[in-house]
């Protein structure tokens, strides 16, 4: 669309169902890469991501806005747990849970953010994914009820 400009930055948040850890280091790599490939299929910019055993950051270039951020969750979750199901990478079915986080960043943060993304393994040796999750939720002022974000199975 002519003269239509913008520059939003967006970190999604969401994690394997049940947080299983179910996201081996061998196969990392190959789920990154085809999320990637998901992203840019939707005219975004990947800027980076990092697939926790149970949880995946990505931070994105929102660059096409007549593409909605909940489509563009909906179709990496679906296509990626599609292609980790077409590969048998696990004995039962592959899903993530229902829901996501979605965090909006300026300019001056993007490289921050990134390097917070790509420290993901080392983040994780000081705090838990259900941690970082309610700060992240707490430092964007959102409203939650905790009952209500994702199912968290550490207090068990």
């Amino acid at each position: 669309m002519a003269n239509t400009y913008s520059q939003i930055f967006i970190q999604l948040v969401f994690a394997v169902k049940y947080r299983e850890k179910l996201i081996t280091e061998e196969k990392r790599d190959r789920l990154e890469k085809y999320i990637t490939g998901i992203i840019q299929n939707k005219n975004q910019k990947l800027l980076a991501i990092y697939a926790n055993p149970d949880h995946i950051h990505i931070l994105i270039g929102y660059n096409d806005l007549n593409v909605l951020i909940p489509d563009i969750v909906r179709d990496i979750k679906s296509d990626s747990s599609k292609m980790m199901n077409d590969e048998n990478w696990f004995r039962g079915k592959f899903n993530w849970q229902i829901g996501y986080g979605a965090f909006s960043y300026s300019k001056s943060q993007v490289d921050r953010v990134s390097k917070y993304i790509l420290n993901q393994k080392e983040h994780h040796k000081k705090q838990s994914f259900k941690q970082e999750y309610l700060e992240l939720l707490t430092k964007f002022e959102i409203e939650y009820k905790e009952e209500y974000v994702f199912e968290f199975f550490d207090d068990l």
